[in-house]
């Protein structure tokens, strides 16, 4: 009884509205990737119930970002094609709404792999990026250390276990990214956040609001 009213006390705890930020920050000017880059594949499992809260929390499969952003992304797939390899986008913009969500759904150990909505994500800024790799011979995702959205040290871009091979996919993309000006998550190798986050602020705009 007493772990199930500690939950109920953490969900409810969470914030209604996004939090109050000073700015000034740039206007936000999101594009969709794939619209600049066709040859960039999606995998937006957060559209479906492949995932880890079980349940779709998008409307539509798309993967928006800010343009310099996307740009940058779009360029990171330019750099990967002469080694054979492309991108593959499991999310970008998230609305601040689904991060709390996210917050609600899980407790523990597992809320150091979700963004506190007291705080947002970098996610809410469209300046995250969750992605990997596909082979361009085969069209097929490559082998990474872990699964994506998997809640254990595997995922940590540090991890030195698992297939050679592997941890090798991991680095390639590790360093494509940087070179664009991002940089990976301490606990995420799947995760990079564009060195512009700071100057936009954060949004809680559904896909829908977007456009086509």
């Amino acid at each position: 009884m007493t772990t199930v009213m500690l939950m109920s006390a953490a969900v409810t705890a969470a914030p209604l509205q996004p939090p109050v930020e000073t700015g000034p920050f740039r206007p936000p000017e999101l594009v969709e990737v794939t619209r600049l880059d066709p040859t960039i594949q999606l995998d937006v499992r957060y559209a479906t119930s492949n995932n880890f809260v079980h349940k779709p929390v998008y409307t539509e499969p798309r993967v928006f970002l800010q343009r310099p952003a996307a740009e940058a992304v779009v360029r990171v797939n330019a750099r990967l094609k002469p080694l054979g390899y492309g991108l593959i986008l499991f999310d970008g913009y998230r609305p601040w709404s689904v991060t709390r969500t996210f917050w609600e759904s899980t407790s523990g150990i597992q809320r150091m792999f979700v963004a506190d909505p007291r705080e947002g994500s970098r996610h809410n800024r469209g300046c995250a990026v969750d992605l990997t790799l596909y082979d361009l011979e085969t069209g097929q995702a490559v082998t990474m250390p872990s699964d994506y959205d998997e809640m254990t040290e595997r995922a940590y871009p540090t991890y030195e276990g698992g297939a050679a091979a592997a941890r090798e996919h991991r680095d390639r993309l590790r360093a494509a990214m940087e070179a664009e000006g991002f940089s990976v998550h301490p606990r995420e190798w799947w995760h990079y956040d564009y060195a512009l986050w700071r100057e936009y602020a954060i949004l809680d705009v559904p896909f829908s609001a977007l456009g086509h």
